[in-house]
């Protein structure tokens, strides 16, 4: 487990979790002397932790925002960075008199579950090509008891086929190139359907774009994750796509995280 601090939160995280017990615990009782069954459950989680496999994917479960969301090796594990997405989707959706919101690619179900937790009279609509992905997005929605529907379908073409139209879109979809992928330790673990993005990483944002017309409705907003290195491209992309002005918006590492962009008359 590289790097110090991140190896003890690490342990300590399977250590909490091969007793049944949260971290919590025993930051408070630092005595604590494991059984040998639990000595033996431990020593395994992190032997499976010290070969590269994700914390989330060995203990089940990763905390986004303030829930905690059950995800599997179908789904890609929520990351702090799209909380600032989330944040920026509700700061909007609060200016609005009604929403009808969409999630689209919404994997563990993180986005569309949070925002719903935080905008309960809104409508909330979930898309995901993957049947596995949107089995654990509703598990972790029965959980928290949230009112979501879920859609199997490639990006937003579920809802367009219902003739669905919606005021705040978000997406964090693939945008990984694919030559970059076998590079990445993410790719050994995490699904290739999450990361990948195509040639040049940009492939499922251009085409999610093509489907914005038949979507959005007029004065709608999008907030699309990107690569911190996509900014220029993606800017572009939405200007061609929709002629619509984009703002790029900041991770709190400084990296251009965000496209944010509404929809306007005659696009």
């Amino acid at each position: 487990m590289a790097g110090c601090e991140s190896a003890q939160l690490d342990a300590q995280v399977l250590l909490a979790h091969a007793l049944g017990a949260e971290r919590v615990y025993l930051l408070a009782n630092g005595d604590i002397e494991l059984s040998g069954e639990q000595q033996r459950c431990f020593t395994e989680l992190i032997n499976r932790r010290a070969a590269g496999e994700p914390v989330a994917y060995i203990i089940g479960s990763k905390s986004f925002y303030d829930l905690e969301l059950t995800v599997t090796p179908d789904v890609l594990i929520p990351r702090p960075e799209t909380e600032l997405l989330l944040e920026e989707a509700l700061r909007l959706a609060r200016l609005m008199p009604a929403c009808h919101a969409a999630d689209i690619g919404t994997g563990s179900g993180a986005l569309a579950l949070a925002f719903a937790k935080h905008m309960p009279g809104s409508r909330v609509y979930a898309t995901d090509i993957s049947h596995k992905a949107l089995n654990i997005a509703r598990e972790n929605a029965r959980r928290y008891g949230l009112c979501i529907e879920f859609l199997l379908g490639d990006l937003a073409q579920p809802l367009v086929e219902r003739g669905l139209c919606v005021d705040l879109l978000m997406a964090n979809l693939p945008y990984i190139a694919t030559e970059e992928l076998d590079s990445l330790a993410v790719s050994k673990y995490e699904p290739a359907l999450a990361l990948d993005g195509g040639g040049d990483g940009l492939a499922c944002i251009r085409r999610v774009l093509g489907q914005l017309p038949q979507l959005c409705r007029e004065g709608a907003w999008v907030l699309l994750e990107i690569g911190a290195d996509q900014a220029d491209k993606a800017d572009r992309l939405v200007r061609e796509t929709l002629n619509a002005p984009c703002d790029v918006l900041q991770d709190y590492a400084g990296l251009d995280r965000m496209v944010r962009f509404q929809i306007g008359a005659g696009f």
